[in-house]
């Protein structure tokens, strides 16, 4: 059986995840939980950038707009959050885009509008395919 990777690194984004979501529960806006989990990850001593900025190409042509996930922790993780009655396949096909844009592996979509934090882990491969 193949090791996850980023196992403990994914373990620490969901337990920040899960401490903003008891603190708040559910019912605020997406900015709310992006500011309140920044801090978190700060307090947790997790490496993150916010909102980095992806640049995308278009047949080989840079394109003016950038793709901008919520977060980029450890410089390997893409996490998306969202603050949504029930995540779908909109949103799995939003993590994909993401890891396929920002070259990375392992991706954490959050949801914080749900009554229990859903979380869950993408890994992209070639053989990824989008829902």
């Amino acid at each position: 059986m193949a090791e996850l990777l980023f196992k403990d690194e994914v373990y620490r984004i969901v337990g920040a995840a899960m401490e903003v979501h008891r603190v708040f529960g559910p019912g605020f806006l997406e900015a709310v939980y992006q500011e309140a989990l920044a801090i978190e990850f700060r307090l947790r001593g997790i490496l993150f950038v916010e909102k980095p900025q992806l640049h995308l190409d278009f047949k080989g042509h840079p394109l003016r707009t950038f793709y901008v996930p919520d977060f980029l922790c450890y410089d390997e993780i893409v996490v998306e959050i969202k603050a949504i009655s029930q995540c779908g396949p909109r949103e799995e096909a939003q993590i994909f885009n993401a890891l396929k844009v920002a070259r990375k592996v392992v991706g954490v979509l959050i949801n914080f509008g749900e009554l229990s934090l859903y979380w869950k882990r993408f890994a992209y491969t070639k053989k990824s395919k989008l829902a």
